[in-house]
């Protein structure tokens, strides 16, 4: 038995069916003893993926060339004449050609600089009811509230950059002043929203139209839908003039780097009043700028001598306390008016054909040609209704006591108020304060409470700017 054990023939195995043994009986392929057995086949295949290969490879060579070649020129300075050089040339390789500025036109922006109690509200009013304006009420004051006790003057740059942003119609930085936990910024919590005709017409709200002359309801816009920011942004991109009105940057040269940037078409109108008519005002709403009034006290030099506020044996009471805060107010505010007007005679590259003077009381005299003048220089056009509603606000009968209200009165009247309701040391003090702007806007000085009482007299003469 053993012997025939060892002369058993042995059986061979195919490479191709060596995992035979798992059990499986693996597929024999004939066609591969056909193809081997006609190697011209092969050599052929073989020939023709050398030549695919070849024709890849010198193909991505003369691609890569090129576009070394177009590098270069876009690179390295070519030298040109001058009318190539005048030629705009613009690679796509280049990604400059990614972030071409639009060649759409700049949308025109307006700042109005002025102070609380010159007749800004209703100065905004004019820009408020044009239907191609999209309109901003001192949107600063949500920054003095976040970061009150600050003081005026260190608030400046915070105020300015808000500015940058809601010039770009990005109106996110509201959310910077937001209350810690609270709610996200609608278009309702916008200071003054509730006046605001963007906000309160269609296609935000559907209590208003915007084409539509005509103050609004608070209470009723009260009533629109709270929007988000975003959709008012998205409102704001469809407007080609911007203006904001604001009484919290004291000086035109906080608003130089704005001004000087390419990226932006500013213009400042700067409405003045006679800064006794301010004080006497100021007086008048007291209560409704304590914090304000503190906050700007806050910013006077302590190293000037000042004259008494009242005469000496009065006995001081709290509402002394109120007025000399309302009046001493007048000293930060007609020294920032002075910076202001020092450099608008004199004004630098970036202040030339782009800032404006109004004089209140020049408004409400002549309010037709004085908005006429105010939107040429907006690059905006007037009509009917516009002029109109200038002409019914400044010439209606009645005297409004309410501060912070626009509403049709005597506005000449109410300019010249101040004569029989200061007294003569509250004048003095005001016009110590504020001599250098008075004499240059032109608001002539008293002597005496009888030439301060004198209505018939005018203390309005020819403004130097």
């Amino acid at each position: 038995m053993r012997g025939k054990q060892y002369h058993q023939p042995l059986k061979l195995t195919a490479p191709w069916e060596k995992d035979a043994g798992f059990g499986r009986k693996l597929k024999t392929y004939r066609n591969h003893t056909k193809i081997i057995a006609q190697p011209g086949i092969v050599m052929k295949v073989l020939r023709r993926k050398r030549i695919v290969l070849f024709m890849a490879y010198f193909l991505l060579l003369v691609l890569t060339m090129l576009n070394l070649a177009n590098y270069k020129w876009t690179k390295e300075p070519q030298q040109c004449n001058h009318q190539m050089r005048s030629t705009t040339y613009q690679s796509r390789s280049d990604i400059r050609f990614l972030y071409r500025p639009s060649l759409a036109k700049k949308r025109q922006l307006i700042y109005v600089l002025t102070t609380w109690r010159s007749g800004s509200s209703f100065f905004g009013e004019l820009f408020n009811q044009n239907p191609e304006v999209f309109f901003l009420y001192e949107p600063m004051w949500h920054i003095w509230q976040k970061l009150y006790p600050g003081d005026a003057v260190s608030l400046q740059g915070a105020a300015r950059d808000m500015l940058s942003s809601l010039y770009r119609c990005d109106l996110s930085v509201f959310q910077l002043y937001n209350s810690p936990g609270g709610k996200n910024f609608t278009s309702l919590g916008l200071f003054g929203a509730t006046l605001n005709k963007v906000v309160c017409s269609y296609p935000l709200c559907s209590a208003y139209r915007k084409e539509v002359v005509g103050m609004v309801d608070d209470k009723v816009c009260k009533k629109c839908p709270p929007q988000s920011l975003r959709l008012l942004e998205e409102e704001c991109l469809k407007y080609n003039t911007i203006v904001i009105k604001g009484v919290r940057i004291l000086d035109v040269n906080v608003l130089a780097p704005l001004m000087e940037d390419p990226s932006l078409d500013l213009k400042v109108i700067h409405l003045v009043r006679d800064p006794r008519a301010v004080a006497n005002s100021r007086i008048k709403s007291r209560h409704g700028l304590i914090r304000e009034n503190l906050q700007v006290v806050r910013s006077r030099d302590p190293k000037l001598r000042r004259i008494p506020f009242v005469d000496p044996g009065h006995k001081a009471n709290k509402k002394d306390g109120s007025d000399y805060h309302s009046i001493g107010a007048m000293e930060v505010i007609c020294d920032r008016t002075s910076r202001t007007i020092r450099t608008a005679l004199n004004p630098p590259s970036w202040l030339k054909g782009k800032y404006m003077a109004v004089r209140y009381e020049d408004l409400v005299e002549n309010p037709v040609k004085t908005l006429r003048n105010i939107y040429r220089f907006a690059n905006l056009t007037t009509n009917h209704d516009i002029e109109s509603f200038a002409l019914n606000m400044t010439s209606g009968s009645s005297s409004s006591s309410k501060p912070f209200i626009v509403s049709s009165r005597n506005a000449t009247q109410a300019a010249s108020a101040w004569r029989t309701v200061l007294s003569i040391q509250q004048i003095k003090q005001v016009e110590d304060y504020c001599h250098h702007a008075m004499s240059v806007l032109g608001y002539e000085r008293v002597r005496t409470a009888g030439e301060a009482k004198d209505l018939s007299k005018s203390l309005l003469t020819h403004s130097k700017l």
